[in-house]
């Protein structure tokens, strides 16, 4: 015995032909758009400027925080500055450029 619960005529199912085939065209359509060279490539860019976005991000982060807990060490509450951790810094910073410039100074003369 036939299944007559989907009896269609044949415009219906030309119709639904016709809507199937602009449904796959569009599908169609849309895969040439994702594996063209420049779509390829756009996304690749994408990808990398995100990353490279996210990395610049937590390093500057990192920084900041280096940067703050160098200052707290070398500055006070009220933003004056810690004289017994400055004053010998300066000394050593001093010595080292004064090192480095009598060591240049011999080997040109």
């Amino acid at each position: 015995m036939a299944d007559t619960s989907d009896i269609r005529t044949p415009a219906q199912i030309e119709a639904d032909i016709k809507r199937r085939r602009e449904v796959l065209a569009e599908t169609l359509d849309e895969i040439g758009v994702r594996v063209h060279p420049k779509t390829i490539v756009g996304d690749a860019r994408a990808k990398v400027v995100a990353n490279i976005d996210h990395t610049v991000g937590r390093a500057y982060v990192q920084v900041n925080r280096v940067v703050s807990e160098v200052r707290a060490q070398f500055v006070d509450e009220e933003g004056a500055p810690r004289l017994e951790r400055v004053v010998p810094v300066a000394l050593v910073v001093v010595g080292v450029v004064g090192l480095l410039a009598l060591g240049t100074r011999r080997r040109k003369g």
